[in-house]
């Protein structure tokens, strides 16, 4: 193939595009998270309180609520049977703290539930983690040394990184209906519970919707990824 592929038709087309779309999320994040971090609730319960509460609420009382390292590291350990929350979710009181706590809640209630998305997207864990590291260097490999028109290269490689990369697809497909669940479980019991009322409740929606975007971006780039495979795989 003639030029630099780094700047190919598909590069231009679907990735920048989906990069931008990305880093809007982020910045949607931050923003939200800024925002709401600073407007502490009413009733001055800690995330991790709000996530002990709930658990117990639901019969869930063998999950244990613990503090985790990092900023936003926040998440449910299925194999643990843990929420971990990161320092300033487990600790403070505000919405943004309640709105993740209550989503890593989600999260555990679903797997107890049996969600099926859940068990989807963690039996492929293991399938799509290799098909995101491996699925590049194959296809590119293959593009490299390709045999062009004759033939009799390592252009087949370029679809075994095409195969591999469906996985991790697959992964961000089944990821966002598993996070939409969590969010739509944490809002119902924030409210439920009489947590969150109101505009407490609304700006809560916001961190977690926010959050959300994320995920609906990651997809995007991951299909724009694919997208551009498929156009060069193409051309070969």
């Amino acid at each position: 193939m003639g030029g630099l592929w780094f700047f190919d038709t598909g590069f231009i087309i679907f990735l920048i595009p989906a990069m931008i779309f990305a880093m809007y999320a982020q910045n949607r994040v931050k923003s939200a998270y800024g925002r709401y971090s600073g407007i502490r609730t009413n009733n001055r319960v800690s995330g991790s309180q709000v996530a002990r509460s709930l658990l117990d609420n639901a019969g869930l009382e063998h999950i244990k609520v613990v503090q985790t390292e990092g900023h936003l590291t926040d998440h449910y350990d299925p194999r643990q049977k843990v929420v971990r929350l990161s320092p300033q979710v487990f600790r403070d009181n505000s919405l943004a703290a309640i709105g993740i706590a209550a989503h890593e809640v989600g999260h555990a209630m679903q797997h107890d539930d049996g969600y099926a998305p859940l068990g989807i997207r963690n039996s492929i864990v293991p399938l799509a983690s290799f098909g995101s590291k491996a699925a590049f260097p194959l296809f590119f490999i293959g593009l490299i040394f390709s045999g062009g028109a004759s033939g009799g290269g390592l252009e087949f490689l370029m679809d075994i990184g095409i195969a591999v990369f469906l996985f991790a697809v697959l992964f961000q497909t089944i990821t966002l209906p598993v996070e939409f669940n969590a969010s739509n479980r944490a809002v119902t019991l924030l409210e439920s519970g009489g947590f969150l009322h109101g505009e407490e409740l609304t700006g809560a929606k916001k961190v977690l919707n926010a959050a959300a975007l994320t995920y609906v971006a990651a997809l995007a780039v991951s299909l724009a990824h694919l997208f551009r495979m498929l156009l060069l795989r193409g051309r070969d």
